[in-house]
Order: C-alpha cells, then structure tokens, then sequence
C-alpha cells in the first residue's frame, strides 16, 4: 500500500496558495487601475483575504475600501458590476485550469479586531487578566 497524503491534507495547502496568488494578482490589478470603471479605478481598496472552495471554482475575496472615501457596499457594488472584467484578467496574468468565479465580501478584519481591542480594554477582562497572573506566578514558585 502507497502512503499518499489524504486529499483533504493536499487540497488544503493548494486551497490557500491558489487564494494568496489570487489576491497579490487582484491587487496589482485594482493597484494599477486596469479596469475600464472609472468609478472603481477612483476607489482605494484593499484586498484581505481570498478563500477558495475545495474544487477552486468559487473564489470569495474579502475586500475593504481604504480611506473611508466610500462604503464597503459601494465598494463591493463595483467590484461585482466588473466581476467578468476582473475573472478575464485574472484568467491571463495566471496559469490555473479554471479561473474561479469570484465573489465579494466585506472584510470585517478590523472590526473584530476593534471589538477585541475593546473587549481587553474593559476594566472587568483586567481585573481578570491581572487575577489570573497572580495565580499563575503563586504556582511557579
């Protein structure tokens, strides 16, 4: 019996690196302004993330406007009108069977990151951060 890797174990890794390929490519591309939208090309985004399905046929990119010039739904309005011009071009800078469709959403990153942010910086969470130091240093000793 041969000792292959599960496909799980194999389509994880090539799940993520096609994902990080997807997203440098798709920031160059909106970076450069390629598109032929004026309204997006006048948009500063930023690229989060890109996950892909297991079969690498469905791409979903988590982006954010940058700048608060506009809203995240403006943002991902304008990216979708142009999906087919973006998927094309992503189709000719990369070397993958099958561009994945893509789809858009916002990257709520930083705002879990605030709401964490916030939670730590509540007096209770300290008083229990601090209880829980205490304990751990009468238990080294």
């Amino acid at each position: 019996m041969s000792k292959r890797p599960t496909q799980s174990q194999g389509a994880k890794q090539r799940q993520l690196r096609v994902g990080e390929l997807i997203r440098r490519t798709l920031s160059d591309m909106l970076n450069r302004a390629e598109i032929h939208d004026p309204d997006l090309n006048r948009m500063s985004i930023t690229v989060g993330e890109v996950s892909c399905s297991n079969d690498l046929k469905v791409a979903t990119v988590y982006v954010m406007p940058l700048m608060g010039t506009v809203t995240a739904a403006e943002c991902i309005a304008a990216l979708a009108r142009n999906k087919g011009e973006i998927r094309h071009r992503l189709g000719q800078e990369m070397t993958l069977k099958y561009t994945p469709e893509l789809r858009f959403r916002p990257d709520e990153t930083f705002d879990r990151l605030d709401e964490t942010r916030r939670l730590f910086s509540d007096d209770r969470v300290q008083r229990d951060i601090a209880a829980k130091e205490d304990g751990d240093e009468g238990e080294d000793d």
